[in-house]
């Protein structure tokens, strides 16, 4: 088994950011490592992702979701090939900070019997993770505060 986790606090609320990572269609506005997503965001529900690994060529994933807790935990379960041989469990968890915003960690479970073959690639997915948090914020924070303004002028 191997496992990576970065980490971003966000200032927007958790259900902000649940909204922004359960709306699969606009993935593709702002999401540079996963820019297509559809499927139904419920556990045992199915995805359809395209990620775009910054040194590797696009590669497509129907993961099985395996809970959506609605402004805490978004996680789903990704296999290659066959059961066994390579298994990735996806997570984002958000945790509320006392009302100053939301700490997102992403991470992602390896396991299988090509894991130890496979280090250099699960490696490079930190820097396709941290420029997806990167750009989480960014969507976040921007969409809140134009929320907070129009909310403002009426």
């Amino acid at each position: 088994m191997r496992e990576i986790a970065t980490v971003v606090d966000i200032a927007a609320t958790p259900g902000h950011v649940w909204r922004i990572l359960t709306d699969l269609e606009r993935y593709g506005e702002w999401n540079p490592f996963i820019r297509e997503a559809s499927g139904t965001v419920s556990p045992g529900g199915r995805l359809r992702l395209r990620v775009f690994p910054a040194r590797r060529r696009p590669m497509t994933y129907r993961p099985k979701v395996r809970a959506a807790a609605p402004e805490e935990e978004l996680r789903w379960l990704g296999r290659t090939l066959l059961p066994g041989l390579f298994t990735g469990e996806h997570r984002f968890t958000l945790t509320d900070l006392d009302g100053n915003g939301t700490r997102v960690v992403q991470s992602e479970k390896f396991t299988g019997v090509l894991v130890p073959f496979l280090r250099r690639s699960i490696a490079a997915c930190v820097a396709d993770f941290e420029a997806l948090n990167r750009a989480l914020k960014k969507r976040a924070e921007t969409t809140a505060k134009k929320c907070a303004e129009a909310a403002g002028s009426l």
